[in-house]
């Protein structure tokens, strides 16, 4: 991997607010006009019978101060039956809609999906498998707290038939711990992790966070130790974006704790370098994957494909999202749910559903999204394939986005040929601000400071 990628002077020119691209467009194009109505003609308009799942669990034991999730932090499991009541009504309201599709996929995410208890668990599996159509092979992942669990939860997942787990790791050094409130074992988390394959998991991926208070490349030399003992197979690697205006926990960490911009670009560097030494290949922006990985397969076959999970290899499929706060990609469509218990629960009361915004997607924003996930993806894109899939002139189309392409050419970040486009390995760290070149909604730079920053 050449050092031309960790250039300070480039990653400094750069680094701005954007998107992630988890959708085009981004969610906060989303908009109160957008109602049932919509949803149910972008299911019944929609070219795919595969479907993905997605289950919001909001629910954590305690505060992480860095986090900037959806969640609703309490010691009450009670709390968790009432919400099982409602999203069963949602599940079943859903599931109506979808009785001609197949799952392929279903992702559990939150908070934490394992604040339920082993009988909430199967609860919830059971009404998933007794209203939807599962295929045999479908791939069912759950992110995991190892704080707050025992080893033999993992067996219990197992028999339920997940086959997949997403451990949140972010750093194993205790004073980072401490200073981010989530102090956890890394024995424990080893243990776990080595028991998982063990049982018969397919895929264990763990989360790492560059930029925590306390953080620096020494300190973090002892998490890559801990990482290489527990060999996962997939490995998430994110900036951590401190934005205390925004996320009131966040408030928690001092300034005078957080490494500033040089330190924390020298903490990704070494990161990135390390693991790319330990044998996995750099998928996207932010993940890593064993070379045996699907992830590493797709990637390499230009297959890979990007949601609001990150990074996948199940592209065709429509996503659906129940549970508070959770985000849908149905035909031509994107919805979210309503954001705070209290709406959802009255809405799921009054409608059956909770859907509060979304947004029909043009054809333009189709033909956008498209060469952003190409890009975002596998770095570099087939202008003739657009052309041919969407009965257009690449060039023409896009001519006003491709002049903007022209300050990454300058630094020889990417090359601009007559059929292709092709992000150097040095613009990959910055593959945000290059899809951002083809990010409509971004000309009137209204939104532009809601984003985190790229690196």
């Amino acid at each position: 991997m050449t050092s031309q990628m960790f250039s300070p002077e480039l990653l400094a020119k750069y680094n701005v607010s954007g998107p992630r691209y988890t959708s085009y467009p981004t969610a906060l194009e989303f908009n109160e006009q957008f109602t049932d109505v919509d949803l149910i003609a972008a299911v019944n308009n929609s070219t795919t019978k595969d479907l993905s799942l997605y289950i919001h669990i909001p629910f954590c034991h305690s505060l992480c101060y860095y986090c900037g999730c959806n969640k609703i932090v309490t010691r009450h499991r009670g709390k968790a039956d009432e919400y099982l009541d409602y999203l069963f009504k949602e599940i079943d309201s859903r599931a109506q809609l979808f009785q001609d599709h197949q799952v392929k996929q279903l992702h559990w995410g939150g908070g934490t999906p394992t604040f339920l208890t082993k009988e909430q668990i199967s609860r919830l599996v059971n009404k998933l498998k007794a209203v939807f159509n599962f295929s045999d092979s479908a791939e069912l992942s759950i992110e995991v707290d190892p704080r707050e669990i025992e080893l033999d939860l993992v067996d219990h997942l197992y028999a339920e038939g997940f086959n997949r787990l997403s451990i949140g790791v972010q750093d194993v050094d205790t004073k980072v711990q401490k200073a981010i409130n989530r102090e956890q074992s890394t024995e424990f988390v080893t243990d776990l992790i080595h028991h998982a394959k063990a049982v018969g998991f397919n895929s264990v991926n763990i989360d790492l966070i560059y930029g925590l208070p306390h953080q620096s490349p020494e300190t973090f030399a002892n998490t890559i130790a801990a990482v290489k003992v527990m060999d996962p197979d997939r490995i998430s690697l994110f900036s951590y974006a401190h934005m205390p205006s925004r996320f009131a926990a966040q408030r928690k960490i001092r300034d005078e704790w957080m490494p500033n911009a040089d330190q924390k670009f020298a903490i990704m560097q070494y990161a990135i370098e390390s693991l790319i030494d330990l044998g996995y290949d750099f998928i996207g922006m932010d993940h890593f994957a064993k070379p045996t990985d699907e992830l590493s397969i797709a990637q390499k076959a230009g297959k890979l494909h990007r949601n609001f999970q990150g990074y996948t290899t199940l592209g065709d499929c429509d996503l659906l999202a129940m549970g508070v706060s959770s985000i849908s990609a149905i035909g031509q469509s994107f919805s979210q749910n309503s954001k705070t218990l209290k709406e959802y629960y009255q809405a799921v009361d009054e409608k059956g559903h909770a859907l509060e915004k979304g947004i029909v997607t043009t054809k333009d924003d189709v033909i956008r999204a498209t060469v952003i996930k190409e890009l975002m993806c596998n770095f570099s894109l087939s202008k003739t394939l657009i052309e041919q899939q969407y009965d257009i002139n690449f060039n023409e189309y896009f001519a006003e986005d491709l002049h903007s392409l022209q300050t990454f050419i300058n630094d020889d970040l990417l090359t601009n040929n007559i059929d292709e486009i092709i992000v150097a390995e040095k613009g990959r760290l910055l593959i945000r601000n290059i899809c951002m070149s083809f990010d409509a909604y971004l000309k009137s730079k209204i939104h532009q400071q809601r984003f985190s920053r790229v690196i």
